[in-house]
């Protein structure tokens, strides 16, 4: 075989680079998306895009083009509800400036390896970025602010860096919701009502949050009133808290500064501290293997709401505390603290001596290689995919998130799960105490009959078998 042979077949054997597509004023992102295929990027010029877009396909780049200080701004003039829904694997979003929606900036619908960095967001609503029901999933460098529940919100995800982060002036800045395998690390969260934490929420597919690392962030001055929606989980969570860990385990919180937080610097809580313990009895509410090692925290403390004062004036002190641990957490033995005496710490109880020093042993949690796509062989599982990807995100069970609980959304759609698709679809503003909801109008007919159907079959604890024909009301077996 000759050179220009040999040299013919290696190319052949090269994985197909794609092609860039380029937006520019006055153009619109979707027709981009709608043209793109597989390895393509999308390069999106300096200018002001007011539209909402969804990308179903795998593998696509939303780059934007920063000339000269100007952004691509996508605009949302509190008038459209989402900048970016993906749902396709291997999405990266990076370089865009994202403002004035109502719902999200950027959520995530199941997709796995996403990349999500160095974007600008300012009061989007709800949240800011918000992958759901992913794996491997990387978000660094983006700068998040004015966002009424969770700047950056990492809910039922595996496998997950949070890194090199500012968000202020939000409710949360960061939230890793019933999500296992996760890396925060060296964000700057401050003039938030908290600024980072971790937690499991009651009634949703995944039950358990575990294998967090909290490292080297700057958690500082988180006194913002909190402005979240009545009723909403978030709304319940009190102004002045650097960290809060709820129900979570095995967490090691280590190397961040933590101060200037008025009520505490670290909270560890059960799932008493804001939810309904009760409301899933499969969601086991204790913080067990909490690890609490050497951290930078100081004049935390100074001004905590009423409950903490109360604690305080047990001790006799007018100094608040680094740490606070309720009684559940106090009495977990396999919870710990390294060097216990540099902090002002309140119930921290039977908590022994940690036996570690550090956790620069895992320097990421994303995998070697990337996840594989989630498999989808029958319309069953994707209908099961969309539920926990899209309706789960918002719509606990019995606990009300950001969305009604599903329960009262069953009360109301009863044998009608027409009226649900037709929602779907169309989604209109119907209870001043709640966002609007992001409209799901991509997904067919067909899925939407199908998603509201298994939604209307749902009990506590386990996801129903819906064996439901077309335009009939789901027969729901429960096994």
């Amino acid at each position: 075989m000759n050179k220009i042979s040999l040299i013919f077949v290696l190319l052949l054997s090269l994985p197909a680079f794609g092609k860039e597509i380029t937006v520019k004023d006055g153009g619109t992102i979707q027709a981009a998306i709608n043209q793109a295929v597989s390895g393509d990027v999308i390069l999106i010029h300096p200018g002001t895009y007011r539209e909402s877009v969804y990308v179903d396909k795998d593998n696509i780049t939303l780059r934007g083009v920063v000339k000269e200080g100007k952004w691509p701004v996508m605009e949302g003039d509190h008038k459209l509800n989402d900048a970016i829904l993906y749902s396709g694997n291997g999405i990266t979003i990076e370089w865009i400036k994202i403002m004035h929606y109502k719902g999200n900036a950027i959520m995530g619908q199941s997709g796995n390896n996403y990349v999500i960095r160095n974007n600008w967001i300012i009061d989007t609503g709800v949240y800011g970025i918000f992958p759901q029901f992913g794996k491997n999933g990387l978000i660094e460098y983006n700068v998040l602010s004015g966002i009424e529940d969770a700047a950056i919100y990492v809910g039922m995800c595996d496998n997950v860096d949070v890194k090199h982060n500012e968000v202020f002036d939000s409710v949360a800045g960061i939230e890793i919701e019933n999500t296992r395998h996760a890396l925060v690390e060296n964000n700057y969260a401050h003039n938030n009502t908290a600024g980072i934490l971790v937690f499991i929420t009651p009634g949703l597919p995944i039950k358990t949050t575990y294998d967090v690392i909290v490292r080297n962030n700057f958690v500082v001055d988180n006194n913002t009133p909190n402005f979240g929606a009545p009723g909403s989980i978030v709304s319940k969570v009190p102004v002045g808290v650097g960290m809060v860990i709820m129900a979570a385990d095995d967490v090691k919180i280590e190397g961040n500064i933590i101060t200037g937080n008025q009520t505490a610097g670290i909270v560890i809580t059960d799932l008493a501290f804001i939810t309904d313990v009760a409301s899933d009895k499969e969601s086991e509410p204790n913080p067990d293997n909490i690890q609490v090692l050497d951290n930078l925290m100081f004049n935390n403390g100074s001004d905590p709401v009423a409950e903490v004062k109360a604690a305080m004036l047990t001790k006799f002190t007018t100094t608040g505390p680094d740490i606070l641990a309720n009684v559940g957490s106090a009495q977990e033995p396999d919870n710990c603290i390294l060097n216990a005496e540099r902090y002002t710490s309140f119930g921290i109880g039977k908590w022994s001596q940690c036996d570690i020093s550090t956790t620069a042993d895992v320097t990421t949690y994303l995998l070697k290689g990337d996840a594989a796509p989630r498999d989808i062989e029958t319309t069953e599982d994707r209908v099961a995919r969309l539920y926990k990807g899209i309706c789960a995100g918002c719509h606990a069970y019995n606990l009300r998130m950001i969305g009604p609980p599903t329960m009262a959304i069953q009360a109301q759609y009863y044998e009608n799960p027409e009226g649900i698709a037709d929602y779907i679809a169309n989604p209109v503003k119907k209870r001043p105490d709640f966002p609007a909801m992001p409209s799901q109008g991509h997904l067919s007919e067909e899925l939407r009959m199908k998603v509201a159907e298994y939604m209307l079959c749902l009990s506590p604890g386990k996801l129903a078998e819906v064996a439901a024909t077309q335009g009939q009301v789901a027969k729901c077996q429960q096994p």
